[in-house]
């Protein structure tokens, strides 16, 4: 599947940092063990063992998911090519299987079901959708909003406001010139926040820990690993078990995405840890999984949970600032779980960026895409 033209580009300088990363001696204590000396083994069983819990599926169901999840990729792409410039974006459903292409044009649909899937005729899509969310991005921020996301499938910006707040959302779609009939307003009870500042998975310290997203090299070959830029800017010192390295890239807010350039006694893998379900799963490449798609998080203040993939393109309000173009899901995750990995198969999907909720009630937690990072940085995630 093409990257979403919404996610395809980064910043590229290094922002302001304000969080606050120094802890207590006592707080980096990690609450799940490290791995040392990662070698893959049975990848597919525990994976299997994850989606059985998150998502309530027996193994038999689990490994149907996966297999038609690996089928829908290849559609996906040609039903991309085969919608052209009517592509509205594409959904897939856990519980039928089916991969939906959205089309903005009816005389596409023919090309997109002979490509194998199921078809559907939307006003907005991808694109339209995005421009609506560039509007309120452009906005100013009304006390007791939350933030906002596109829902491919509603063809609709879903913008969130805390309950009993009054915020006023009228003033915003003014402000932005959006009409109210692409807008659908939901309240919640939780507001989001970044994970950080406790312990991250793989744990590094920087003062604080954060969370290993993938292994990667940079644009020179030089090795390191992606994770969340609200974890440290650029010039930040990261020890990683006997390993030294520093932030070469760091945005945030605005984006979320960071990259960790080793300095000595980095080796790098193609694995992520799957933590409490054991092992580690292989990446494999970075296909973009489609909306509704089940996904998987791994960070050592929670370890190994799995969910499915709510939205692309979602605008967050942090209290340290808006972040834009996060994906949005129900994978649930902790302080310490921030820059983490989030993979659907064995392919690289993002960085763990915050959320609100945990993973005893559940939650929702936002990544920011890898795609972005490879197409703006030049970062190459392991793959083998």
């Amino acid at each position: 599947m093409r990257p979403s033209p919404v996610i395809s580009a980064i910043g590229t300088g290094a922002l302001a940092f304000g969080l606050a990363l120094s802890l207590a001696p006592g707080a980096l204590a990690a609450t799940a063990p490290l791995p040392q000396g990662p070698v893959a083994d049975d990848n597919a069983a525990s994976m299997f063992e994850a989606l059985e819990r998150d998502l309530d599926l027996t193994q038999s169901e689990a490994e149907s998911l996966l297999e038609a999840q690996e089928a829908a990729l290849e559609i996906d792409a040609e039903a991309t090519e085969a919608a052209g410039s009517a592509y509205g974006g594409s959904t897939f459903d856990i519980d039928t299987h089916t991969l939906t292409v959205l089309v903005t044009d009816a005389a596409a649909v023919e090309a997109v079901e002979a490509a194998g899937a199921e078809a559907s005729v939307v006003s907005y899509g991808t694109e339209g959708l995005a421009e609506v969310v560039d509007d309120l991005n452009a906005a100013d921020v009304p006390e007791g909003i939350v933030g906002w996301y596109p829902d491919v499938t509603s063809d609709t910006v879903v913008v969130e406001v805390l309950e009993g707040s009054g915020a006023d959302i009228d003033a915003l779609l003014a402000e932005a010139g959006v009409d109210a009939s692409a807008v659908q307003v939901q309240e919640t009870s939780e507001t989001p926040e970044t994970y950080a500042d406790i312990i991250g998975g793989l744990a590094y310290t920087m003062g604080g820990r954060c969370s290993v997203g993938f292994a990667a090299t940079n644009s020179a070959g030089q090795p390191g690993f992606v994770t969340a830029g609200h974890c440290g800017r650029v010039g930040t010192a990261v020890t990683i078990g006997n390993g030294r390295g520093t932030f070469q890239n760091s945005v945030f807010p605005g984006n979320d995405a960071a990259f960790v350039r080793g300095t000595s006694n980095f080796t790098l893998t193609n694995l992520v840890s799957r933590y409490n379900s054991g092992g580690y799963q292989s990446v494999t490449g970075t296909s973009q999984a489609a909306v509704g798609s089940a996904i998987c998080r791994s960070g050592s203040t929670t370890g190994w949970h799995c969910g499915t993939i709510q939205a692309r393109n979602q605008t967050v309000s942090y209290p340290q600032g808006t972040v834009y173009s996060l994906t949005r899901t129900n994978v649930c995750a902790e302080p310490g779980d921030s820059g983490g990995s989030f993979i659907s198969g064995s392919q690289a999907q993002g960085v763990t960026s915050g959320g609100s909720g945990n993973c005893s009630v559940g939650g929702t937690t936002f990544y920011q895409e890898v795609l972005p990072m490879v197409n703006s940085w030049g970062v190459s995630i392991r793959t083998s």
